[in-house]
Parts: structure tokens; C-alpha cells; sequence
């Protein structure tokens, strides 16, 4: 079936050409917009870093290629609606999405006063548009989740007819329950402030927990980013006997069991560990066979490293041949850099949700890009298109 609708006869001819109007006797016609057009086929999508698709060999190939479905070139569209606005939080990813839908980003103003306030002026008319806000609440987390918050108001005032916040990495996620007396439950709390500012939507990557969705008001669009590391994965020649998902914790067991679903149905190890406080683990026993294997431990992030890095260490331990360590957003605080290139990963698998800095690179480092992704899902929600896009919107995570 056709990716979209395709515009009415109506809709072409009022693009063709300027719209008049009569107004207390004066004849006023309306500027003609650039067009929006966004890329003709779905192969960038599948395509990782510019590379293209990779053909998996057989008995070679990690996982069972995925088939998607194949869309004709979408006709050439000229909606001039569509909006892209980027924060400070990760400029070169809100590019890397508006070079996907051929678009340039709108021109906003984003500044500091020397107290530390932050100002937010749209310079460009987005009323009736439809906005989509790109800005992941990630480290510093208090003043870009406050960033991504004015630019919603300053839309809403400016007569935004639908605003969506894309919040590639989604911070306090991880503060989504009680898990002792008298706490807070950020998560919560932060998705109300989103709600009040004026959104009309959220799309999100890769949530820590998938029942945080529930504690927004207005609808949430939550897409995988794993699928783009599987992708990479897939063009590496590791024969899939030798293979093995690894989850670094119980509750991750999950997303790492549909992980190894996709990995031609992997075999499964998880690490028990018990916390004995924040941002501090200790591994105390392996579920599973690593011996002679390829290990790859698979999570949602990687903040400190605390967990991972004992993870690797007991699969060592226990006879594994390499480990991989994947995970969609980087945090990398300290000392995650030091923990993560001390030689007990074969490679370090991340995207570029979060951006990083120079010092937080390192020679086993790789970066994927979710911009692709993510561009394909802001048109599908744009245009009224399921943004159910196998296999990007889903891992079957029970």
C-alpha cells in the first residue's frame, strides 16, 4: 500500500499557486512557501551511517534479515506546515532529521541571561504549522528539559496548531516508581510539566520502562533504537552459533530476549546482581553458558558503566571469547570512559540520542544515527500515517 495519500487535485492547485484574497477592498496574496520534499524511499532508513543495507550470508549473518515493506517513490509534496525546530541540546541529530524530510530547521533564538534564565523567540510564523520541537532532556538534564519547556510555550502562544515534543533521550525516566518510602516519582511529575506547556504529542526513543507512556495526558509515539544497532550488527561476520544476548541485569531480561529474537533466536544469559545504592552494582552470579562466545550485553543505557563493565568481568570469568556492549543512549558519567576502554569490550555499540564530546570518545567507540529514524517517524505522524513501521516501532518486548 502507498506510504500516504497522495495530495487532492485541490490540494496541488492551491499549492501552484498564490491564494487571493479580498480585505477591506485590498487584494492581499499570499507569498509562495518553499516546498517540502521529503526523501523518496525508504532504503536511507534501512541504511546505517550512510552505508547501505547489509545482505546477510548464510550461516554467517547474526540475525534473520528483515524484510520492510516496500513503498512506491511518494509523490512530490508541497506542504509548507511542517516545522522542525531544534534546542541546544543536540543540534547535529535535529539536522541530521530535517535533511531526512528535506527541510531546513526553523529559525529560532535560544540564549542565556547572565542569571542563568533561559529566553526563547520564534523568528519565523508558525501558526497553523504543524511543530515538531527536537530536544532530549539529557545531561544537563534540569536545563534542557526547562529549554524544551519554554520552546513548547513559546509555540503554543505563537498559535501552533499541533506541537510534539521529540525527546530522543527522555530524562528522570528511570524515576518512574517508588522504590522506597517518601520518594518522588519524577517521571511522572516531568510528563505533566510537558503536558501543561502546551504539546500536543510526544515521541520518544527507547523508554526505560514502556509504562512510563502512561503518565502523559496526550499521546505518546515510543520508537525502538535497538533495530539500528541489529542492523550493524548484522553486516559484522560473526557466525550465529557462536552468539549469545546478555542481559546486565533481571530487568532488562525483556528487551534482551527479544533482542536475541531478532539475532536469529540467540541463546539468553542474564547476570544477577544486587544495587547497594545509587549508581553503584555488584555482580554476584551468571544464568546461563557463555563459554567459547560471542557475548553482547544489550540495555537501554549506559550511565556510569558500573553495571556493564562487572557484567563483562564475570563473562570473562566464565570463558567468554568477546564482548560487546550495545545500548541506545550514552550517558557516560563518570567514570563510564575509563570503565568502558579498559579492554573488556571487543566494542562499544551506542547512538547519537545524547550527544557526546570529544573526551567522551574512545577507540572501541562506535556511533549509530537514530536520525533516520526518527525523521520517517515525524512525517508518518505529520501526515496521519501509522507509525507503526516494522520493525522500528516495535521488539515485541512483553
Amino acid at each position: 500500500m502507498p506510504l500516504c495519500h497522495s495530495p487532492t487535485s485541490a490540494a496541488v492547485a492551491a499549492a501552484a499557486s498564490p491564494i487571493a484574497a479580498r480585505s477591506g477592498g485590498l487584494l492581499r496574496r499570499s507569498r509562495p512557501a518553499p516546498a517540502v520534499v521529503r526523501c523518496k524511499k525508504l532504503d536511507s532508513l534501512r541504511a546505517i551511517n550512510g552505508s547501505p543495507p547489509c545482505i546477510p550470508v548464510p550461516d554467517r549473518s547474526l540475525l534473520t534479515p528483515v524484510t520492510l515493506p516496500v513503498f512506491p517513490d511518494p509523490s512530490m509534496r508541497n506542504d509548507t506546515r511542517l516545522r522542525i525546530f531544534s534546542g541546544t541540546a543536540n543540534h547535529s541529530l535535529s539536522q541530521e532529521i530535517a535533511s531526512y524530510l528535506g527541510l531546513e530547521l526553523g529559525k529560532i533564538n535560544i540564549k542565556r541571561f547572565a542569571d542563568g534564565e533561559i529566553y526563547v523567540q520564534l523568528q519565523e510564523s508558525v501558526r497553523g504549522c504543524d511543530v515538531f520541537l527536537v530536544q532530549p532532556t539529557c545531561p544537563p538534564a534540569n536545563e534542557n528539559l526547562m529549554e524544551l519547556l519554554i520552546m513548547i510555550d513559546a509555540c503554543r502562544r505563537a498559535s501552533a496548531k499541533n506541537i510534539t515534543a521529540v525527546i530522543p533521550y527522555f530524562g528522570y525516566a528511570r524515576a518512574d516508581r517508588k522504590s522506597q518510602g517518601r520518594e518522588s516519582i519524577a517521571a511522572k511529575l516531568v510528563a505533566n510539566m510537558i503536558t501543561e506547556a502546551g504539546a500536543n504529542r510526544v515521541l520518544v526513543c527507547d523508554l526505560h520502562s514502556s509504562q512510563a507512556m502512561g503518565y502523559f495526558d496526550i499521546p505518546v509515539d515510543h520508537v525502538y533504537g535497538q533495530p539500528v544497532i541489529l542492523d550493524y550488527l548484522a553486516s559484522k561476520t560473526i557466525c550465529s552459533n557462536d552468539l549469545v544476548v546478555v542481559s546486565p541485569d533481571v530487568g532488562g531480561v525483556a528487551r534482551a530476549r527479544a533482542f536475541a529474537k531478532k539475532l536469529s533466536d540467540a541463546p539468553l544469559a542474564i547476570v544477577d546482581k544486587r544495587r547497594h545504592g545509587h549508581n553503584v552494582a555488584e555482580v554476584m552470579n551468571l544464568i546461563g553458558d557463555v563459554r567459547g562466545k560471542v557475548a553482547v550485553m544489550m540495555d537501554d543505557m549506559i550511565d556510569t558503566a558500573g553495571t556493564i563493565a562487572k557484567g563483562a568481568e564475570l563473562l570473562h570469568q566464565e570463558g567468554a571469547r568477546e564482548v560487546y556492549a550495545c545500548c541506545t543512549h550514552a550517558v557516560f558519567s563518570p567514570p563510564a570512559i575509563e570503565r568502558l576502554s579498559s579492554g573488556l569490550f571487543q566494542e562499544v555499540i551506542v547512538t547519537n540520542t545524547i550527544p557526546l564530546k570529544e573526551e567522551k570518545t574512545f577507540p572501541q567507540l562506535t556511533i549509530l544515527s537514530v536520525a533516520n529514524l526518527l525523521g520517517e517517524t515525524i512525517w508518518r505522524v505529520h501526515d496521519d500515517c501509522s507509525v507503526g513501521h516494522e520493525p522500528y516501532s516495535s521488539l515485541d518486548i512483553d
